[in-house]
């Protein structure tokens, strides 16, 4: 099976502020918990009554460190066996023969920021992978020869250009299409390019297309065109329009990739619905099959043949995901896999015989292992387990609820307690506890059920933690997309703040200890929550978040361009409208900053290019001005989120030193956690009980924002 993750191209383009920046997928495993399950069931076993000292506190590097291993992965043709784990505390690729995981060895040599991902080579001779520097996002790509472990960049191309890996091809195994906007920064141009020399041609230049859709002989077929509208039009290499997509439908409906025969191309549709479909679109004529539908929810995953690209299962997530078998085979494989795995699962890579296949398992009390499954034996063997020093760890069950709005929206969202807090496991605690609202970013993102290393750490800290898919969160049909236009400070804030005010009705929350925070998006909605409702939140936390819609538009990338009519522009506005203009300011918090009556940590990377350090000075230079608290903590070698375990842990240090003081939960020393990291307190240490020690203790010779040596 070839496992096809289902997102909007638009939305991978665009996201501005997804919630993985700055979360989950930087602090713990990054692989999506996608399994069948009873979306009502499956919340682990009720912690026994206690007082939370009598639980242990967990270390912060235990869930902010880099994990033992993860991604495991298995070569097209089932030799080889891969990883990302350390070397010398940095991550890299390891190999191993199938059949000798013990004898694995590094196959790239990263010595800084670390790599994130990795996909096998069809040919199963060579690794890839991305990586930019210091979070630039300028990505280069790169190719690892497994025998040999030499590392090749394919892009040696100069600073500011992006490149995108946008095809491999069992029909040239050893080339791949690659996509750069050296020539116009908004464009990205295909090269074809040789790994083996790292010799590159120019396979099409760009005309005007927002994205590409290439066959399986990296031949492109068709663009991507915005309209004006903000919708776009699918077109062939003429420019013949092969269909349309409407703009309430931009977001929600996406090209996957072509069948074996290259007739026709499978997509996530909404096209005539809400929730988006599976279907299969002919290439000649435009007309849709509907393989698979749920009214629930939209398709989000699946499982399509490593050879014929036929489906063979989907999933759809609502409040958990639920996997449903196209095939015979995988009907057998699904029931095998959800009989022995207690967790949630997926599957992440198979051989192209189908022999074998790396399963990933995860439950909200365990973060995740893989395991190699063979499907002739019907045998499951462990790879490895992602994080192994929390096996013991007191983690807590994660609840799924639903939150009514008070426009009667329904919210799909998540609550994790305290231990000790619920002692009949029914999901309140026996009194009010202190609350973390962490909101997503995106906003077009999700949460979801399974291990968050948020809502544990802060669980075991003392608070309840409530993750809330307000309106404009993906998954959930176009409908509760749209109604997002417009609803930036307005409903989408509402959504928020029906959601704590539901967990005060309910028991949950104690509501004058009650604190916002989150990552883009969300640091965006924490600004506003001080601002626009400084009475509802204690204290806030708002990482890599735009205080002003109108800078942050106005400094968006220009490989994001292309997109702006059916996503920013739509949703927020165009700044270079005055009216437009006057409307974005009244929805940023740069605007009501006299408001803000409850402290503020703020949380940046230097060489964010979504949401530009701009964004924190302006509001950080406004606060102190105006003799506001404020905690101000930049890293000069980071991005969109905090990718240097070094510079995690430090962030995270400080943040629970300031949530311990706003609602009173316990927390970790500092001790060494700012060891290694390039952390800078630019304001407000004083806010923060033991942070100016910390700061004055740090050595002298603390490591400069340095280039990744990814070679």
């Amino acid at each position: 099976m070839k496992r096809i993750l289902v997102t909007s191209a638009a939305i991978a383009v665009l996201a501005a502020c997804t919630a993985n920046d700055t979360t989950t997928s930087l602090d713990a495993e990054t692989e999506t918990s996608t399994a069948p399950a009873d979306a009502a069931a499956g919340l682990d076993e009720a912690t026994e009554a206690a007082s939370l000292e009598d639980y242990a506190l967990i270390d912060r590097a235990a869930i902010f460190g880099n994990p033992e291993k993860t991604q495991g992965r298995i070569s097209p043709d089932g030799e080889y066996v891969s990883w990302i784990a350390p070397v010398d505390g940095v991550m890299n690729i390891w190999v191993a023969p199938a059949s000798d995981p013990d004898a694995a060895e590094p196959i790239t040599n990263d010595t800084y920021r670390g790599l994130r991902s990795h996909f096998w080579a069809p040919s199963s001779k060579y690794v890839y992978y991305t990586q930019d520097k210091g979070g630039d996002e300028n990505f280069h790509v790169y190719a690892s020869n497994v025998e040999t472990g030499e590392v090749r960049d394919l892009t040696p191309v100069e600073d500011g250009v992006r490149a995108l890996i946008q095809g491999v091809s069992r029909e040239t195994p050893g080339k791949v299409l690659i996509g750069l906007n050296d020539r116009n920064p908004q464009l990205f141009d295909l090269y074809l390019v040789d790994v083996a020399t790292g010799e590159m041609e120019l396979a099409a230049e760009n005309p005007g297309y927002a994205g590409w859709l290439i066959d399986n002989s990296l031949t492109p077929r068709f663009g991507l065109v915005q309209t004006p509208d903000g919708g776009a039009s699918i077109v062939d290499m003429e420019g013949n329009e092969l269909t349309s997509i409407p703009a309430e439908d931009f977001l929600t409906t996406n090209p996957i990739g072509f069948n074996g025969s290259n007739d026709a191309f499978y997509a996530v549709d909404s096209r005539g619905r809400d929730t988006a479909a599976l279907v299969k679109i002919d290439a000649d004529d435009g007309s849709v099959e509907v393989i698979a539908e749920d009214d629930k929810a939209d398709i989000s995953d699946a499982l399509l043949h490593p050879t014929t690209y036929e489906p063979m299962a989907y999933a759809s997530e609502y409040l958990r995901s639920e996997w449903e078998a196209l095939t015979d085979d995988a009907a057998e494989d699904l029931a095998f896999l959800d009989s022995e795995l207690e967790g949630d699962f997926q599957v992440l890579a198979t051989t192209d015989d189908l022999s074998r296949m790396v399963v990933y398992s995860e439950s909200a009390v365990a973060p995740g292992v893989y395991y190699v499954y063979d499907r002739g034996a019907k045998t499951l063997t462990e790879m490895f387990e992602t994080r192994p020093d929390l096996a013991e760890a007191p983690l807590q069950p994660m609840y799924p609820v639903e939150i009514e709005a008070r426009d009667g929206l329904t919210l799909v969202s998540y609550l994790t307690l305290p231990p000790g807090s619920d002692a009949d496991g029914d999901g309140r605690p026996e009194e009010p506890v202190p609350m973390v609202l962490n909101v997503h970013g995106g906003p077009w993102a999700r949460d979801s059920y399974g291990y968050n290393s948020w809502h544990q750490w802060l669980a075991n800290r003392g608070y309840g933690v409530l993750s809330v898919n307000y309106r404009g969160s993906t998954g959930f049909g176009k409908e509760f997309l749209n109604a997002a236009v417009g609803e930036f400070a307005g409903k989408m804030h509402d959504d928020l703040i029906d959601s704590v005010s539901w967990a005060v009705e309910e028991g949950i929350a104690d509501p004058d200890e009650t604190a916002i925070a989150g990552g883009s998006y969300g640091g965006y909605a924490t600004l506003i929550g001080v601002t626009f409702t400084p009475d509802t939140f204690a204290c806030g936390v708002d990482i890599v978040g735009p205080s002003s819609l109108v800078t942050l538009v106005e400094s968006f990338p220009e490989y994001w361009k292309p997109f702006m009519e059916g996503t920013w522009y739509k949703f927020v506005g165009d700044p270079s409208v005055p009216e437009e203009r006057e409307d974005m300011l009244s929805r940023s918090a740069i605007s009501r900053v006299d408001d803000i009556s409850v402290p503020l940590l703020i949380g940046q990377g230097e060489n964010d290019p979504r949401v530009t350090k701009l964004e924190s000075d302006q509001l950080v230079e406004t606060m102190k001005e105006k003799g506001l608290p404020v905690t101000y903590v930049n890293f000069p070698d980071e991005g969109h989120g905090f990718a240097r375990p070094e510079n995690r842990l430090a962030f995270y240090s400080v943040m629970e030193g300031f949530l311990s003081e706003c609602l009173g939960g316990r927390h970790e020393t500092y001790g060494t956690a700012f060891e290694g990291s390039t952390i800078q307190v630019l304001a407000g240490a004083e806010y923060v009980d033991g942070l100016e020690a910390a700061v004055a203790a740090m050595p002298a010779d603390e490591p400069e924002a340095a280039e990744t040596d990814a070679e």
